[in-house]
């Protein structure tokens, strides 16, 4: 089945345009859960009670407030909401070209795809090239439902993903936290650090490999009592010990891991049947 777009656009970059559509890049697989009465499991409906009076207010009697200061409240209207809106004209608009090594993945909020519209196949495959070659990504500017949002776009198998980015005041740095002395590190034991990295080391990252195993054990649970099987909770983890000297938990790690290697069955290569 062909992906459905969620929004169409153009993205500009001197006085070349490019017609795209936008596709959602992630789907969450969590397991949702509705609140129900515990009597008759039939579902609830959430209700606006007011902190003052108690009485239970319709939405369409309430209003937007902003806090102030403490339980003090300015309202605004929609009007007045709308007001500060600009024209929303889906355009991507490049401001600069950076490595993308100069942006720190923090500032990363989501992602979509980007794909072209009609018209913008080759225009779309001359800026995925010219990023690809360039080994730059593109900082944009995208206005979207009456808001401008600070984005990213990238080259990635062969097509270019959009990043909405965080504003530079929304992320935290490290100013209010003790990071430790890292002039209490022994030289020994950053041997044996680097030594464990190295040996839990691989080429690539191969998303694959890993699952969700909360969701998988729960997802298997609820189907066994939808199907009406008796499930009984297993008994809680048993916490891992802690190893308080270092030396020693970077030793147990490295042998550990040393350990599991050795006891890997080896794998021969397969013989080559003998001719005639």
């Amino acid at each position: 089945m062909a992906a459905r777009a969620s929004a169409s656009g153009m993205i500009t970059f001197g006085l070349v345009s490019v017609p795209i559509k936008l596709y959602t890049a992630t789907s969450s697989k969590s397991v949702g859960f509705n609140m129900l009465h515990d009597k008759d499991k039939s579902r609830l409906k959430q209700q606006y009670v007011c902190s003052l009076c108690g009485e239970v207010v319709d939405r369409k009697n309430t209003v937007k407030g902003y806090e102030h200061a403490k339980d003090a409240y300015v309202t605004v209207t929609e009007d007045e909401m709308a007001a500060l809106l600009k024209k929303s004209d889906q355009t991507i608009d490049i401001q600069e070209f950076v490595p993308m090594s100069e942006v720190d993945p923090v500032y990363f909020e989501r992602s979509q795809l980007v794909g072209p519209d009609k018209g913008g196949g080759k225009p779309y495959a001359l800026l995925v090239k010219a990023l690809t070659q360039s080994g730059k990504v593109a900082i944009a500017r995208y206005s979207v439902r009456g808001k401008e949002q600070l984005v990213l776009l990238r080259p990635a198998r062969d097509g270019l993903m959009m990043h909405a980015l965080y504003f530079h005041d929304e992320v935290r740095t490290f100013e209010d936290i003790d990071l430790g002395d890292p002039k209490a590190i022994r030289d020994n034991e950053l041997a044996l650090a680097v030594q464990l990295v190295e040996q839990l080391s691989s080429p690539r990252f191969d998303a694959s490999k890993y699952h969700d195993d909360y969701r998988e054990q729960l997802t298997a649970m609820l189907e066994r009592k939808a199907a009406g099987e008796t499930v009984n909770a297993a008994a809680p983890e048993q916490p891992r010990e802690q190893i308080i000297d270092l030396m020693e938990a970077l030793k147990a790690s490295l042998a550990k891991k040393q350990s599991a290697a050795a006891e890997a069955p080896e794998t021969k290569p397969a013989r080559k049947a003998s001719a005639g």
